[in-house]
């Protein structure tokens, strides 16, 4: 695979389901108690066959072995991107609606008020990134003067966001910093990661400017990894905890993602009943305690410390790329019982309001 390599970009008539999409203009779903909305991330290669292949399909649309990730119902501003300025970014967005790291990209791109277009990809076929040798999302496909492909949400994140401080490189070369590397992991598993994905490439002037002490920048890049390694895989045994929270997520993955009829019904109710089981084998692997809500509510009461009393974000008087992070995975809950119970036991909540706003006010 050269999952960095330039591609052209493809023409969206036929590609799925396109939106144009800007800032996010809906009230807070938690407070309108909107129904069940998970969605999922993990991305692998779909099996062959029939019933397998489309269970494990809805498997990895539905967070198996990453997450959740938010689609609440949301009215979104339209933004076209050939509306943009000469010279600005043309940004397209294949996607998972359920993904929790597509969520993470939608709340950079919403907050830095960046139009975007938005292609819903079938999690069983994937005929939409057939053009990809890289075959997860979130996909970005930007074009600032030629085309260019970017993978992996960090990776997304801080390209972009170097390349909106600093126009001394091209985006290509910004993202040429971020090479790709084989790994294999400590079950013989052979992983595909980047390296320096939490960092900005900026020379010494921008560095200070964007990061007055060096503790800002260290503190960035920590939580930007911990919501990656740790926030993000509690998710899924939070809300498969029980049959009846596997059934309502499924319930919404089905409704909102794209979902043939059979491949739906064959979803949500196989899916629901075998993530269920996943999530408790997810709970050993990452050596969570019986009460799952229990590793939840710690974690997010951890992000709550280290932001303090004495700022609004951890970014100080507005969001930095580690706040953008935490809330991007935390809204996959909205909706469901899991983000209604972490809303009354945990301290995330004033944050939280903060974030919603702040990114609706900015994404206009």
């Amino acid at each position: 695979e050269r999952p960095l390599s330039a591609r052209p970009q493809p023409k969206m008539a036929g590609a799925g389901r396109v939106w144009r999409v800007g800032a996010l203009l809906l009230p807070p779903a938690w407070r309108l108690r909107a129904p069940g909305r998970a969605f999922s991330a993990a991305a692998g290669r779909a099996g062959s066959g029939g019933g397998g292949r489309l269970l494990l399909g809805a498997a990895f649309a539905l967070g198996g072995s990453a997450g959740l990730c938010l689609a609440a119902r949301q009215r979104l501003r339209e933004h076209s991107a050939a509306e943009l300025p000469a010279g600005s970014l043309q940004l397209t967005l294949y996607q998972y609606k359920t993904c929790p790291f597509c969520s993470k990209v939608r709340a950079f791109l919403d907050y830095h008020g960046l139009p975007y277009e938005i292609v819903e990809v079938n999690p069983i076929m994937r005929k939409e990134i057939k053009f990809s040798s890289y075959r997860k999302v979130p996909i970005l496909l930007a074009n600032a003067g030629s085309p260019l492909q970017l993978n992996d949400s960090s990776v997304i994140i801080s390209a972009i966001k170097t390349y909106l401080i600093s126009r001394r490189n091209s985006l290509e070369e910004i993202v040429s910093f971020y090479p790709p590397i084989k790994t294999v992991t400590e079950q013989g598993k052979e992983v595909l990661e980047y390296e320096n994905k939490y960092w900005l490439m900026l020379d010494e002037k921008e560095t200070k400017r964007v990061y007055p002490v060096k503790e800002v920048r260290v503190e960035e890049m920590k939580w930007r990894k911990w919501a990656d390694d740790w926030l993000v895989h509690l998710i899924s045994p939070n809300v498969y905890r029980t049959p009846k929270e596997a059934l309502a997520s499924f319930d919404y993955i089905v409704r909102e993602g794209k979902f043939g009829t059979l491949e739906g019904l064959f979803a949500k109710y196989v899916g629901a009943v075998a993530m269920f089981f996943v999530s408790k084998r997810l709970k050993k692997r990452h050596q969570l305690r019986d009460d799952v809500r229990e590793d939840l509510y710690e974690a997010v009461n951890e992000w709550v410390k280290a932001v303090g009393k004495n700022r609004l974000f951890m970014g100080g008087n507005q969001p930095n790329l580690a706040d953008l992070a935490v809330y991007g995975v935390l809204r996959v809950m909205e909706g469901l019982e899991a983000f209604d119970d972490m809303m009354v036991h945990t301290n995330i909540q004033p944050w939280y309001q903060r974030m919603e706003e702040v990114i609706q006010k900015t994404g206009v």
